[in-house]
């Protein structure tokens, strides 16, 4: 069995993102995989690139083929060095910045209003005085 690691194309029209799979040589792009090892994103900036390390050094180590794009992913992440017997290969994937936390613009009107609170409990209060008013007048009356 010839087993090729190759992209698994995901997403929509015009808005691809791929998985990194290892798949028989024979079965559909984006059919039967036996193992999925990592992700890549090309639509995003800087691209996501993330490849499980040793699980594609084990696949390169059994004889997986990779495709010749996979191939050029597995040197961005310094995987196909590692394979070739280079101690020196290392990652060259660009990362992205943090965006840092959310600060909200006090100058700006907001947009959620606040809920106004119904005088709903005030009448209940009343009720309540009710309730225990002739309870009082009863007690009066038992008094006498």
């Amino acid at each position: 069995m010839a087993v090729k690691i190759r992209l698994k194309r995901l997403g929509k029209i015009r808005a691809p993102y791929y998985r990194i799979v290892v798949a028989d040589s024979r079965t559909k792009r984006d059919g039967r995989v036996i193992e999925e090892i990592g992700q890549y994103h090309p639509t995003e900036e800087p691209s996501v690139i993330k490849i499980d390390s040793d699980r594609a050094q084990y696949w390169l180590s059994v004889g997986a083929q990779p495709t010749e794009q996979v191939t050029a992913l597995l040197k961005l992440t310094g995987d196909w060095g590692k394979f070739k017997g280079d101690k020196n290969a290392v990652s060259t994937v660009k990362t992205a910045e943090d965006k840092g936390e959310f600060q909200v613009d006090a100058a700006k009107k907001s947009v959620i209003k606040p809920k106004v609170e119904k005088k709903a409990e005030e009448p209940v209060a009343e009720a309540a005085d009710e309730v225990e008013a002739p309870a009082a007048d009863a007690e009066q009356t038992d008094a006498e």
